[in-house]
């Protein structure tokens, strides 16, 4: 499987890992389970943000060892075809409420023109 990182998402990453020293090591454990059910239908913390038949966008709550009760949350894209994830977003639930909708409408569209050939 491949695993690739929009670069806002690395950005956050990299703001969130200064405040949580065990992302780095939670994050690798997040993609092992995503390697293992990457459209997270039989997850429990796992939900479809939007689907068709090239793309599944999924939220999951991602558990961090450093929050003992709440969590972040992360949102990335499937696709099975290419069995590939890309990582769109990572942000602290007691920050922001819900994930960036037009982050996730631009990934769409950017895949839709590459998808065609059109970029």
């Amino acid at each position: 499987m491949i695993f690739d990182e929009l670069l806002e998402f690395q950005r956050e990453f990299k703001k969130l890992e200064k405040k949580y020293k065990s992302l780095p090591d939670d994050f690798g454990q997040f993609c092992r389970v995503v390697e293992d059910d990457p459209d997270g239908k039989n997850k429990k913390h796992f939900s479809t943000l939007f689907h068709d038949e090239y793309v599944r966008v999924v939220k999951a709550r991602f558990f961090c060892l450093y929050l003992k009760r709440s969590s972040l949350r992360i949102v990335y894209a499937y696709a099975e075809s290419e069995d590939r994830v890309d990582f769109i977003e990572l942000y602290y639930k007691g920050d922001k409420e819900n994930e960036d909708g037009e982050r996730v409408e631009r990934y769409l569209k950017e895949r839709v023109a590459v998808s065609s050939g059109m970029v």
